[in-house]
């Protein structure tokens, strides 16, 4: 990890450790670090509602004129292909999922239940690997930002 995180507090720094871990092992296709990595994520309180601002933001910055829905289906069937090839448990429905609720459209309805933590767990760094990659720009400034939109929503709650 090149960051150090150590101005953040605890809890977010066991996010911040977790995430770079995950989401470079997902980079790196590592499936003896991948593991460990999600057990740690799964373990941090909001580690989901942190990475999905990541997600956002990863969004928005590949997709600067807005997501269309052809646009959603690109990005969720590279990060399934891409992911398939050594992660043969991808759920693509978790994955939209995610993105939906990066982009905060995502509504269960009555009869879907929202995916559990260890499942948003082992899919949130497949997914921000993808958009990394696409963007072409490391993870630690949109931790960072991702961090700060958090920070400020609760300031503002």
């Amino acid at each position: 990890m090149t960051t150090t995180w150590r101005h953040l507090p605890a809890s977010a720094r066991e996010i911040a450790g977790a995430a770079t871990e995950a989401v470079a092992a997902a980079r790196d296709r590592d499936v003896e670090a991948y593991g460990p990595a999600v057990d740690r994520l799964t373990a941090a309180d909001r580690a989901g509602l942190v990475l999905g601002g990541v997600v956002r933001l990863l969004l928005e910055e590949t997709h600067p004129d807005g997501l269309a829905g052809d646009d959603v289906r690109q990005v969720l069937e590279r990060c399934v292909r891409s992911a398939a090839q050594w992660r043969p448990d991808v759920d693509p429905h978790v994955l939209l999922v995610l993105l939906a609720g990066a982009l905060g459209v995502y509504d269960p309805g009555d009869d879907d239940a929202p995916p559990d933590p260890a499942a948003i767990a082992r899919h949130a760094p497949l997914l921000v690997a993808d958009l990394l990659a696409a963007a072409g720009q490391p993870l630690e400034g949109y931790l960072t930002a991702a961090f700060a939109e958090v920070a400020r929503t609760e300031l503002h709650d």
